[in-house]
């Protein structure tokens, strides 16, 4: 795949560091996207532009990342029929809970597939895109099923560390 395949649009470049964990793993699946700032309340026009421009480079997904009113991923929903997943981000003073309960309560027929709150979120987008895609492209459905096996292999490590030396001399890593 060298075209596009999944078009990242995000409300500020302060919301890049997130939406960096998102690129980071579709990097690893070697699926092209391309990553648009774009305001869905203050640059309406830019977002319309942005959405025709990708679907003409061949996007067949778009992620979607916004905090506070996260109106974003709605709008572009509500301007293609491709699949649309919506990131909510942290913001004060709800922490996120606002912009998740916008991207979930969508009307029916504009549906915004959305994951967590923060990275997360932006990882199981990323995730979540690439299983989309997987369903036409089976060299994706190999390189699913590869992470989801690293993935358990690296529990298993870590079962298996802790079994060894118990808790005590276990580096425990703290949750910031």
């Amino acid at each position: 795949m060298n075209k596009i395949s999944i078009a990242i649009v995000v409300g500020s470049d302060s919301d890049l560091p997130v939406i960096s964990s998102c690129t980071k793993m579709l990097d690893e699946f070697e699926v092209a996207y391309s990553v648009d700032i774009a305001s869905a309340h203050r640059t309406p026009a830019h977002l319309r532009k942005i959405i025709g421009d990708s679907t003409a480079a061949g996007a067949e997904v778009f992620i979607a990342a916004a905090g506070m009113a996260a109106a974003l991923p709605g709008v572009i929903a509500s301007e293609t029929t491709l699949p649309v997943i919506g990131v909510p981000l942290e913001s004060k003073p709800f922490m996120g809970t606002d912009a998740l309960l916008s991207m979930i309560q969508m009307p029916p027929g504009i549906p915004v597939a959305t994951v967590a709150v923060g990275k997360p979120g932006a990882i199981n987008a990323a995730i979540l895109a690439v299983q989309i895609l997987a369903v036409k492209y089976p060299a994706l459905r190999s390189k699913l099923q590869s992470h989801r096996a690293k993935m358990a292999e690296s529990i298993a490590e870590k079962a298996t560390q802790l079994r060894e030396h118990g808790i005590s001399h276990y580096p425990i890593k703290q949750k910031p």
